[in-house]
C-alpha cells in the first residue's frame, strides 16, 4: 500500500503542475533525445504511467490482506512474489539513478546548448516553434539561455538568432516582466542589450535540474523507504507461508506468531 500510494502521489503531483509538464514547453523537450527516447514524451507519460501502476500495486496489496487475515495461501504466495518482483525492479531504478546521475546531467546541458544554438531563431511566441518554446521556457522557469547569463557574452551569441537580433545580446523574454501579452510592445535596452539590469541571471539548465531534482530526490528517498517495507514484506508473508504449512496451523495462526 505504501508503494502504491508513493506512486500515486507524485503522479498526481507531475499530472497537476505545470511547470513540469507544459504544452508550450514540450516541442523543445521533445528534441532532448535519448536513444529512441524523448525527454518530452517521458515527461507527457510519466504521470499517467506513475497513476496507473499505483493503482495495480495497490490492487496487489489486497492479495497480501485477503492471504493473512482470510487464510487464502494462494493470494499471499501471489502477493510475496509480486513485492519480490517490484522490489528488484526499485532496486535497479535506484542503483541506475546514482550510476547514471552525472552522466544525465552532462548530457541534458549538451542537448540544451545544441537545441539554444541551432534552432533558437526568434524573438516571439508564433513563428517558429521550437523558439516558441525557448521563450516559454524563460518565462516560466524564470531563466535564461542554457548556462547562467552575466552579461553580453553569452550563449546566445552562437545562436541562429543573433544575426537578426540587431542591438540586443539576450532576447526580451529574459527579461523579468515580460508575459506572453506584452512581450511585443516590451522595451528595456538595460536587459536586453547592455544586460546590466532587470534579467533572469539563473540558466535554462539549472532552473531544469532544480525542478526535476526536487521530485527525483523524493521519488529517490520514497523508493529507499519502500525498499525495506517490502523487504519486510516480503520476509514476512514467507514466514506465514512456510509456518502455517509446516506446523500445520492455520495462515491465520501463524500471522499472528510473526
Amino acid at each position: 500500500m505504501l508503494l502504491g500510494l508513493g506512486l500515486l502521489i507524485p503522479g498526481i503531483l507531475m499530472l497537476v503542475d505545470v511547470d513540469v509538464i507544459n504544452d508550450e514547453i514540450l516541442p523543445l523537450l521533445q528534441q532532448l533525445s535519448f536513444g529512441a527516447l524523448n525527454v518530452g514524451d517521458l515527461a507527457k507519460g510519466l504521470s499517467v504511467t506513475l497513476i496507473i501502476f499505483g493503482t495495480f500495486v495497490l490492487i496487489v496489496s489486497m492479495f497480501g490482506c485477503c492471504g493473512a487475515f482470510c487464510q487464502q495461501r494462494l493470494c499471499l504466495v501471489v502477493y510475496a512474489a509480486f513485492v519480490l518482483i517490484f522490489f528488484l525492479a526499485k532496486l535497479v531504478v535506484v542503483i541506475l539513478w546514482f550510476v547514471w546521475n552525472d552522466k544525465i546531467q552532462t548530457w541534458m546541458k549538451t542537448e540544451l546548448l545544441s537545441q539554444l544554438h541551432n534552432n533558437y531563431k526568434n524573438n516571439d511566441l508564433t513563428s517558429h516553434e521550437i523558439s516558441s518554446a525557448w521563450n516559454y521556457m524563460f518565462m516560466s522557469l524564470s531563466c535564461c539561455g542554457v548556462n547562467a547569463v552575466t552579461g553580453t557574452t553569452n550563449d546566445f551569441d552562437s545562436s541562429v538568432w543573433i544575426a537578426s537580433a540587431g542591438s540586443k545580446n539576450i532576447p526580451t523574454f529574459c527579461c523579468t516582466g515580460v508575459t506572453a501579452s506584452n512581450y511585443a510592445t516590451y522595451s528595456d535596452s538595460a536587459c536586453t542589450d547592455s544586460v546590466t539590469a532587470n534579467f533572469y541571471t539563473k540558466g535554462c539548465y539549472d532552473a531544469t535540474y532544480d525542478l526535476l531534482s526536487s521530485y527525483s530526490t523524493a521519488f529517490i528517498a520514497i523508493l529507499v523507504i519502500i525498499l525495506l517495507v517490502e523487504l519486510v514484506a516480503f520476509i514476512g508473508s514467507i514466514v506465514i507461508i512456510k509456518q502455517g504449512g509446516e506446523d500445520g496451523k492455520s495462515l491465520s495462526g501463524a500471522a499472528k506468531i510473526v
